[in-house]
């Protein structure tokens, strides 16, 4: 078993679901029958988890794991040059090895069980929203994806925790323990050996919002713990994770649940499932480039759903969500790892 649906799933199993997989696996076990105003019996959209034991198969049964362990030890990190050869080379042998048939089996048997005909594929590090560091936004998302297209985004989200920029994140968070880089520089013939992180890959309903946003359930500048900061915008949500608009932004007074301040930004493109596979921008409808995107009821019901996940992990979160046919989903929820100590 190389897969586990959100259902198998707790915040416990970070280690072979990685952040993504394990906080989809609690959020699934504790909204289900959630009855909130238009929302789903469930607002977190069905799915499953390729572990991270998936990962370390395919590196074993096409050896690719000691050409990456050779790679990594050659890396020089003050040297761009390097890192970027080592990066494109790992990537380009990733891609070009055909996907094991045991594990290409288990993989589409889950997605037709899903019943989904397009899903989000998201890298989910093992290391990933854990107190050593945080990997939000360092790995790689597929949206749109089909059965056609899932073999080749799966390998794509492995191969991107050896990206440029990851591997400059690891090595500046210090992920790399004396020991690690011990076995780097005796050239260990297995890459998770030399190597501490790991990734399982989220495979998830498509949700095809209309509105869709992020949710800080304290507030990410002045840290205020009794207000939560809510940023809607048209489409799909990478517009707004990408910073590539400018969202609306409601301010929600936690103790009784009142607006306290409406930032309203007009819009004029977003980001849409494309014909067939994959997504693109469109024009924003001129009735709508300057309108509000939630209604205050919306945001209320909102605002009340993310202060249940946050209650229960006892932590403020950054909690991204999705409108579709006037039902709210949550599809993703990790710790804000910026706020201090005590605030």
């Amino acid at each position: 078993m190389f897969t586990k649906t959100f259902k198998e799933l707790t915040k416990k199993d970070v280690g072979i679901a990685g952040g993504k997989g394990a906080s989809l696996g609690e959020m699934t076990r504790l909204l289900q029958g959630y009855s909130g105003r238009g929302s789903s019996s469930n607002p977190v959209p069905p799915g499953f988890v390729i572990l991270a034991s998936a990962f370390d198969r395919f590196l074993e049964e096409t050896d690719l794991g000691v050409e990456i362990a050779s790679l990594l030890k050659k890396i020089n990190y003050k040297d761009l040059n390097s890192v970027d050869a080592a990066s494109y080379q790992i990537r380009d042998l990733t891609h070009d090895v055909p996907m094991p048939k045991d594990l290409a089996k288990e993989f589409l048997a889950q997605l037709k069980k899903l019943k989904a005909k397009f899903v989000a594929v998201r890298s989910s590090a093992t290391a990933e929203d854990s107190s050593v560091a945080s990997w939000a936004g360092e790995l790689e998302t597929y949206l749109n994806t089909t059965r056609k297209n899932l073999l080749e985004n799966v390998k794509k989200c492995w191969s991107s925790l050896f990206t440029q920029r990851a591997l400059f994140y690891a090595f500046e968070k210090q992920v790399f323990t004396k020991k690690h880089q011990q076995k780097i520089r005796a050239g260990t013939s297995k890459m998770k050996d030399s190597y501490p992180v790991s990734v399982a890959v989220v495979v998830q309903k498509m949700v095809q919002s209309e509105i869709s946003g992020v949710c800080f359930t304290a507030h990410p500048v002045t840290e205020d713990k009794n207000q939560m900061v809510i940023e809607a915008g048209y489409g799909l949500g990478e517009a707004i994770v990408s910073g590539q608009i400018t969202p609306d932004t409601y301010v929600v007074d936690k103790r009784d649940f009142s607006i306290a301040d409406i930032n309203f930004s007009g819009q004029s493109r977003m980001i849409v499932k494309k014909k067939g596979e994959g997504v693109e921008w469109k024009p924003v409808a001129k009735n709508k480039k300057n309108q509000q995107k939630l209604a205050g009821k919306q945001i209320i019901e909102l605002a009340k759903l993310c202060a249940r996940l946050e209650n229960h992990y006892k932590h403020p979160q950054d909690i991204e969500w999705a409108l579709e046919k006037g039902k709210l989903y949550i599809t993703q929820s990790r710790p804000i790892t910026t706020l201090q100590a005590g605030k």
